[in-house]
């Protein structure tokens, strides 16, 4: 037995008895370790950097609650404010003051978003945000991009990558074909598709929606030029253009992609870091186009739990954490360092050992794949050794380190995770590319 062996014979029992009650023994597909093989670990804690599992073991993680846990797990300030909210009541139905606080952190930070509505998820607001583009423009379609995640929302499981890809299953059951008609679909990063589509289907196309930095068919960056492309189709064609930064919201940058690349969606999805590790979402835009929303306008959406104080509480801790000590956002650059240093030493440990791997970051967000080339969409995705990146996720969990379940996830890191921790993590990495290469 080596010395990093690791015992789950808890974690083991713990999933023999979820899988007589639980679907699958779990509540989200990709925890189910199916793309990989094996058991899943069941977490008891977590702090800082790390997490706990029901055998003891500490792994460093690279999960971060998929993106939510920008600062660390239990971070002092963020635990501070969900006791003492808690402390006054769990959930009223009814308005607090500190919603409008989190929505003016929101507004002040992103120039597109005037007003929010906050929601439970970020499939509510995918959802929502989309019925509000066909409310603006009285138009059915909506172009979504190969690969691209936005929730279990029925009219988009249409090629989502992510769980579905990992389960072979990008068209889910019970999903009506009408439904899916109203979906058309683009590869990422291939605005000449984009362009046939509203040839074809202009005077239909209610928007687009787009991951501006894709995270579910691991992570690949949008090439030059691509999303300017997408404004401008749809500045000439009269649709709405939806960021869906539920991942990179908050994460990549103080305001997100958007702030980044300066172009201004007309809607925005938001969620995980807004609500620092508790459930919460939220969609935002301009006031006028928010105005056609419910209790002003004729769209409908609401929701008993929107805006429970108690998670609304853990996002203001959280943004406010983001900018305590520096005017220009200290913690992304930190984040930008320790992200790009941990995907260039990856691809370097394939390097030594012969194998291509394909690596890349943004502020807190990174991800790799074996790969000889340059991941760009969909098939590409598809095309990586995802086998082989299941020898290596088990390799690197018997060393203490926990990455995503599939290789169809881009992975992050928080404020916790600091040179010595990096260190560790491209040190597991060396021994277990070599323990795994062909």
């Amino acid at each position: 037995m080596s010395e990093y062996s690791h015992h789950h014979r808890r974690s083991a029992r713990a999933f023999e008895r979820a899988r007589g009650v639980l679907v699958g023994g779990v509540n989200s597909p990709v925890r189910a370790f199916g793309a990989v093989g094996g058991e899943p670990i069941f977490i008891e804690r977590g702090e800082g950097p790390y997490l706990f599992d029901a055998d003891g073991n500490r792994y460093i993680d690279l999960v971060c609650s998929w993106g939510a846990v920008l600062l660390g797990h239990a971070h002092p300030a963020v635990v501070s404010a969900v006791t003492k909210a808690a402390a006054s009541g769990l959930s009223f139905g009814a308005c607090c003051t500190a919603e409008a606080e989190l929505a003016e952190q929101i507004v002040g930070a992103i120039p597109s978003i005037e007003r929010v509505r906050l929601v439970n998820s970020g499939t509510e607001a995918t959802m929502s945000a989309i019925r509000l583009a066909r409310a603006a423009t009285r138009r059915t379609k909506i172009i979504k991009f190969a690969g691209c995640y936005h929730g279990h929302v029925d009219s988009l499981l249409v090629a989502a990558g992510s769980g579905a890809a990992t389960f072979g299953v990008p068209d889910s059951a019970g999903v009506p074909p009408e439904f899916a008609k109203t979906t058309l679909l683009a590869p990422y990063n291939d605005l000449s598709a984009a362009e046939a589509r509203f040839q074809e289907h202009g005077k239909d196309i209610a928007g687009i929606i787009v991951e501006p930095i894709a995270g579910n068919m691991g992570f690949v960056e949008p090439g030059d030029g691509f999303l300017s492309g997408l404004r401008a189709l749809c500045d000439t064609h009269g649709a709405m253009l939806i960021f869906d930064e539920v991942m990179t919201g908050f994460r990549v940058a103080w305001g997100g992609c958007q702030t980044m690349w300066n172009i201004r969606p007309d809607i925005t999805c938001l969620g995980k870091v807004i609500g620092g590790g508790m459930p919460l979402a939220a969609y935002g835009a301009r006031r006028e186009l928010m105005e056609l929303v419910s209790p002003l306008g004729k769209m409908y959406q609401a929701g008993t739990l929107s805006g429970n104080p108690v998670a609304v509480a853990a996002g203001i801790a959280t943004l406010k954490q983001c900018r305590i000590d520096d005017p220009a956002y200290g913690l992304y650059s930190v984040l930008g360092r320790q992200t790009k240093t941990i995907a260039e030493g990856i691809r370097k440990a394939g390097a030594v050992h012969g194998i291509a791997v394909q690596a890349g970051s943004c502020g807190g967000l990174w991800g790799f794949a074996f790969s000889d080339r340059l991941v760009r969409n969909f098939v590409d995705a598809k095309a990586c050794d995802h086998g082989l990146y299941a020898k290596f996720f088990h390799a690197m969990l018997e060393r203490g380190v926990f990455l995503p379940p599939s290789g169809y996830e881009a992975m992050f890191l928080s404020a916790a995770h600091n040179d010595e921790v990096i260190a560790e993590v491209l040190c597991a990495a060396e021994e277990s590319i070599e323990s795994v290469k062909p």
